[in-house]
């Protein structure tokens, strides 16, 4: 009995490790850049290299006159669709020259409300790749975000922000509008 057993293990274990595999964040990179998806067998796209934890932590910069606090954690193997992915969220805190705080989520607990998601490493993995929705909805404010650090510098970051829509609804935008995040400038950051 014990060796029907054992055979039945030797050949369900393939079939099972078959329909379930791990890949690295890296690798799902690779696979969208040359067939333009994951593989089906895929069902956790994992921080194996553990590339994300040099972004972890509190990241602070000034630009234009405000302070930006960013911080971000590692998520792991979180579900909702057909793959399990690890990811970064973003909670971040701005001040205006005053010290006045115009735009915080660093106390939020729901990290849906924090409405700052980690996607991927973009294609050249040199910088990480986040969604980001501001406030200001109706003026467009929403895009994607780029975290960059140099090995040579591991405590200092750049972010920057694309705008993913030009279209505006009429009377909805404040014409004084600025965004949370400036679109398309360098912020400089330096970890806390």
């Amino acid at each position: 009995m014990k060796n029907a057993f054992l055979i039945l293990i030797i050949f369900l274990f393939p079939m099972i490790s078959c329909k379930s595999q791990i890949i690295s964040l890296e690798q799902a990179v690779i696979y969208e850049q040359q067939t333009g998806s994951i593989p089906q067998s895929t069902t956790y796209i994992k921080d194996v290299n553990n590339s994300l934890n040099k972004y972890i932590g509190i990241w602070k910069g000034d630009l234009n006159g405000k302070t930006y606090e960013f911080n971000f954690i590692k998520k792991e193997n979180v579900g909702g669709f057909d793959v399990n992915w690890d990811f970064l969220v973003g909670r971040l805190k701005v001040s205006d020259s005053n010290g006045n705080i115009t735009y915080d989520t660093s106390n939020e607990q729901d990290d849906l409300k924090t409405k700052f998601k980690g996607i991927n490493f973009q294609s050249d993995l040199k910088a990480y790749k986040m969604y980001f929705v501001g406030n200001s909805v109706g003026c467009a404010e929403y895009g994607y975000v780029y975290l960059r650090i140099q090995p040579s510098t591991p405590l200092q970051m750049t972010i920057l922000m694309l705008s993913d829509n030009d279209i505006v609804e009429e009377g909805k935008c404040p014409i004084n509008f600025q965004p949370t995040i400036p679109y398309e400038q360098l912020i400089h950051l330096v970890k806390q």
